[in-house]
C-alpha cells in the first residue's frame, strides 16, 4: 500500500446483503477484506460512497426510479452495511453520496482521485456492485489518467459470472491502466 493511494469503498449498502433484493453473494467476504485494508490506511486515504436515488432524474433515471421505488424509499436498505457503517462514522472517513454509477462523477471524489494520481498514488477499488458502480468508476478513472488497483476479493458482484467478467474486463487493461490484486497481495506490496 502506498501512502498516496486512495481507497474507494463503493456503495457497501444494506440492499446488497445476503437475503436482500440485490444480494451480492460475496458481500460479507468483501466487507471483511475492506476492513483489513482500512486497518492499514490513513483516514485521508479513504473515501466511502453511497448510491442514493436521483432527485431530479433525467431520461432512463426516471425508469430506474419507477422500477426501484420500493428500494429507493427504504432508508435502511440505502444505509451503509455494518460493520463498515460504524467504522465510517467512528473513523470519520469521507462519505460521498452519488446518484449515478461512477464515483468519478462526484466532484470531491474526482478531485481526490486526481490528487492521489498527481502524488504517485493509485485508485484502489473495493465494494459493490462489480459489474455496475465499481466497473463504471474504474473506466471513468482510467480516462482521467488514474492507475487502478482492483481488489478482487474486496469487490462483490450480483453473481459469480458477473463478478468474474468484470475482473476479466479490467485484466484486459493490465498492466498499463489496471492491476488486479487480492487483499493479501495489496497489503503485502511493501514487504516485497
Amino acid at each position: 500500500m502506498k501512502p498516496q493511494d486512495l481507497i474507494c469503498v463503493i456503495d457497501v449498502q444494506n440492499v446488497y446483503l445476503p437475503g436482500e433484493q440485490w444480494a451480492c453473494p460475496t458481500m460479507q467476504t468483501a466487507m471483511e477484506n475492506i476492513s483489513c485494508i482500512l486497518d492499514h490506511a490513513a483516514r485521508d486515504q479513504v473515501l466511502f460512497s453511497r448510491f442514493v436515488k436521483p432527485v431530479n432524474p433525467f431520461g432512463r433515471w426516471n425508469t430506474y426510479n419507477e422500477k426501484y421505488q420500493a428500494v429507493n424509499d427504504d432508508a435502511w436498505l440505502n444505509e451503509l452495511a455494518e460493520p463498515l457503517k460504524s467504522r465510517q462514522k467512528a473513523d470519520r472517513y469521507r462519505l460521498c453520496d452519488k446518484s449515478v454509477y461512477s464515483l468519478m462523477k462526484v466532484p470531491e471524489a474526482r478531485e481526490a482521485a486526481l490528487k492521489a494520481t498527481a502524488a504517485g498514488g493509485r485508485l484502489v477499488l473495493t465494494g459493490v456492485v462489480a459489474e455496475c458502480c465499481v466497473l463504471s468508476t474504474a473506466f471513468e478513472a482510467i480516462d482521467l489518467g488514474c492507475e487502478i488497483i482492483y481488489i478482487t476479493d474486496a469487490v462483490s458482484g450480483l453473481d459469480e459470472a458477473k463478478e468474474s467478467g468484470s475482473a476479466l474486463m479490467l485484466q484486459g487493461l493490465s498492466p498499463v491502466h489496471t492491476q488486479l490484486l487480492t487483499t493479501e497481495e495489496y497489503l503485502g506490496e511493501n514487504s516485497r
